[in-house]
């Protein structure tokens, strides 16, 4: 039998409904289904129990996967994921947009076609000049939606030493 548990801190709550996790915390609620196979999940005290009844390489990867979901959702709900990401161009000067659920990047190196990048989840996009802020609670959404930001400003078949236009990632954090 292979176990790994998780401290719950002060001030979140968790729920345990089968494969289901809720957590909920100073910053908002998560909640993640883990439907993998040979898994429980019990709370002990201050503590989330992940067990596996075999003691194989696999299921030792499982435990240790989900562990680290859940101390994302963890988190999540106490501080919160930023990342930051910024604006370069040489030429052409990019602008910016948010429309509901996109980021819309217009003039990128002189195109007339728009260059469109989807906002994930309740993933939040600020726009200061060049800088872009992206804020949440998921970190997955975050990343994800700083990942489009990134890809809607790619350009495949050109070198990426000359041409640097685009959007790139700076920090991920603080």
């Amino acid at each position: 039998m292979y176990s790994k548990e998780v401290v719950i801190p002060e001030k979140v709550n968790v729920e345990i409904l089968g494969s289901k996790v809720k957590i909920s915390g100073t910053k908002g609620n998560l909640e993640r289904v883990f439907e993998m196979t040979g898994l429980k999940m019990k709370m002990k005290e201050n503590k989330i129990v992940i067990s596996a009844e075999q003691d194989r390489r696999k299921t030792k990867a499982l435990v240790g996967t989900v562990a680290a979901h859940i101390r994302n959702l963890i988190e999540g709900v106490t501080k919160g994921f930023t990342y930051k990401l910024k604006v370069i161009f040489s030429h052409f000067p990019i602008q910016l947009k948010i429309e509901k659920d996109k980021v819309i990047f217009l003039n990128f190196l002189g195109e007339r076609t728009l260059r469109i990048a989807q906002i994930v989840g309740k993933t939040e996009v600020k726009i200061e000049g060049q800088d872009i802020t992206v804020t949440g609670i998921n970190l997955e959404d975050v990343g994800q939606t700083s990942s489009n930001l990134e890809l809607a400003t790619r350009r495949t078949g050109y070198d990426k030493r000359v041409f640097q236009d685009g959007c790139y990632i700076v920090s991920k954090g603080e």
